[in-house]
């Protein structure tokens, strides 16, 4: 989950992706909370590709990223970008990232399709094998400035089918890496 904000609806639609792809896939899907993983900017002596960590917290998110077969990065759009825990918890790790495989989920009041085009920019910088589909939910302006309550199942129909799409490409991804 891409949003730390206190007030964020990352994880309702985070778990409606998960909740999705394990219905979907025989993909193992864990959603991962940046709020869960404190990692202070710039506090590692070396840089990341160098990969020697002397933070606890770092080497325990380098454990936690090589663990992962892929992942999905379900984030807000924030004035035209990406949050910048996001940016941080990607810029901590450089070799945990490579060819793995990844899908992007954006959502805002446009859908955030900006934002998913600066997250596929770095990504390709830690060569992570990304889908070609990034899936822009747009949300409706109550559910994003008063929080209005909102029903993923119920409101995002129309996102089902690039998401339905997205998963199926990450899959097979996920699942030609296994074999070679």
């Amino acid at each position: 989950m891409g949003s730390a904000r206190a007030a964020r609806i990352c994880p309702k639609i985070a778990e409606w992706i998960a909740a999705i792809g394990r219905a979907r896939t025989n993909l193992f899907i864990e959603v991962v909370d940046l709020t869960d993983w404190p990692l202070p900017m710039d506090d590692e002596p070396g840089i990341p590709a160098l990969g020697s960590y002397v933070q606890n917290h770092t080497r325990a998110w380098s454990n936690k990223i090589k663990s992962a077969d892929g992942v999905i990065f379900v984030t807000a759009q924030y004035d035209w970008g990406y949050p910048a825990v996001l940016k941080n918890a990607i810029d901590h790790l450089y070799h945990e990232w490579l060819a793995k495989p990844a899908m992007i989920v954006t959502y805002g009041g446009h859908g955030g399709d900006k934002c998913a085009e600066q997250l596929r920019q770095v990504l390709g910088a830690v060569k992570m094998q990304l889908v070609p589909i990034a899936p822009g939910i747009v949300l409706p302006d109550n559910v994003i400035r008063p929080g209005a309550p909102f029903d993923p199942d119920r409101d995002f129909q129309l996102h089902l089918g690039p998401i339905h799409s997205a998963l199926a490409e990450l899959a097979d991804q996920m699942n030609a890496a296994k074999v070679s």
